[in-house]
């Protein structure tokens, strides 16, 4: 069975790579190749909205005690990962999108006035219906040397966001490494675009979480048997 690699920053890498590890997967390690940094914000008046829009389990993790402040405004997710995180920080989570903040956004009411807690680099949504007041609570730097990063040559690797896919690709040819010996196991449409060509094998996630990225990654990881 092939090694695989969570490209994901920390904290969230190491609840992966253990999930990983239980579910049998060989030989797990992580390569962040970003750190997740929090920022100081101030939380507005959560009279003045209608709900929190999460698209990232970092911004819970990152948005400290300040978060108190609004677990009065029911909150919607992009993901099961964020929606867990989100009730374990004390939120109440009213919808749970399975693909991205579009497809999210499409499942609620027009006319909302949403709070979106998240990171300096985010992707903005096509046509929203809704009124959306970005606020950043945490940045996501760029790690110029990730720790074990040349044992992605021959791994599959797991590829949580765009931004992920389009810096593998980079410290890849950086380091010259063969994209065709690294197989993707991407959690979105997106990612899967932002990795580029020339991979042995870039495959889609069924849905936007863990459970499903990480099935997604056991069937590239075995496929090596079988050839």
């Amino acid at each position: 069975m092939r090694p695989l690699a969570i490209l994901r920053p920390e904290p969230g890498a190491a609840p992966v790579a253990d999930r990983a590890e239980r579910m049998g997967f060989d030989t797990v390690f992580c390569t962040s190749l970003f750190k997740v940094r929090p920022l100081n914000w101030e939380p507005p008046d959560p009279e003045r909205f209608d709900g929190l829009l999460i698209t990232s389990a970092n911004a819970i993790r990152a948005a400290g005690d300040q978060l108190r402040q609004l677990r009065t405004l029911p909150v919607h997710t992009v993901g099961e990962a964020t929606a867990s995180a989100a009730r374990s920080a004390g939120l109440i989570v009213e919808t749970v999108g399975d693909g991205g903040i579009d497809q999210l956004l499409y499942l609620l009411p027009d006319n909302l006035r949403l709070l979106h807690l998240g990171g300096r680099h985010r992707r903005p949504p096509t046509e929203p219906r809704q009124t959306l007041v970005p606020v950043t609570v945490y940045s996501s730097v760029a790690r110029e040397e990730p720790r074990n990063f040349a044992r992605i040559a021959g791994a599959v690797a797991c590829v949580h966001s765009p931004r992920a896919g389009a810096r593998l690709a980079e410290l890849a040819d950086r380091d010259g490494l063969d994209r065709s010996s690294i197989a993707i196991a991407a959690i979105s449409r997106d990612a899967a675009d932002a990795c580029g060509d020339g991979w042995e094998r870039v495959e889609v996630s069924g849905a936007r979480d863990d459970a499903s990225l990480l099935a997604l990654a056991m069937q590239l990881c075995k496929s090596s048997d079988d050839a």
